[in-house]
């Protein structure tokens, strides 16, 4: 529970003034003092949410077109693959088969001290999980000359999902303190298992909650 605390602390902190996108409905009500006018009722309309968009799925992005790619690893790694990635936020509403999915189609990543491994404002095509070393996550605030230490990230924790979840450049930079080893998560690998299971599992806690009574 503290983690989740602090990702939804470090959420609000990276997006800054982020629209909060409110909802509005109209009304259904209608005069019926006149009779000079006729306007039909409109029922249950509401209007459009703004703010950050998912990702869109249509006839150029069919979900049903995704085939899950494999990146050939040993035994030894997928073992270590499946305790590393339980250990990160973003994968625990992961199914055993969805697990494996993932596993199969993660890539290893590695870089010396000091590279940018993320920059902000560029286009998010993929997600990491840390497996060995030390990043800075920072983010140039307007009105500042210097960027600012949002986050240390260590081993086990995932990073760069926020432009993926919300279909927006990258909010922040980070950068390797030391040689690092990471686990990358393409954006299409992302997008229909990562993504789609957090959903389930945020919709499965809702039903939950709408379900009890006091609430």
């Amino acid at each position: 529970m503290a983690n989740l605390q602090k990702k939804m602390a470090y959420y609000k902190e990276i997006l800054g003034e982020a629209d909060d996108a409110q909802h509005t409905e109209s009304s259904d009500e209608e005069e019926e003092d006149h009779v000079d006018e006729i306007v039909p009722k409109k029922k249950n309309f509401k209007t459009q949410r703004k703010g950050v968009s998912a990702e869109v799925f249509g006839a150029h992005n069919k979900k049903e077109d995704f085939v899950p790619k494999v990146v050939p690893k040993s035994a030894e790694t997928k073992q270590a693959l499946r305790t590393r990635l339980l250990e990160a936020f973003m994968f625990s509403a992961l199914d055993k088969k969805e697990l494996e999915i993932v596993i199969d189609a993660i890539e290893e990543v590695s870089g010396k001290a000091g590279e940018a491994i993320i920059k902000e404002g560029d286009e998010g095509d993929c997600m990491y999980v840390l497996e060995k070393g030390s990043l800075n996550c920072t983010k140039l605030f307007a009105g500042n000359s210097e960027p600012t230490l949002l986050k240390t990230y260590v081993p086990g924790e995932g990073f760069g999902e926020l432009a993926l979840l919300y279909n927006a450049p990258r909010a922040a930079t980070i950068t390797s303190t030391s040689d690092y080893i990471a686990w990358r998560v393409d954006r299409s690998t992302f997008n229909h298992i990562v993504k789609d299971a957090a959903a389930r599992k945020r919709e499965k806690y809702d039903n939950f909650l709408q379900s009890v009574e006091i609430l």
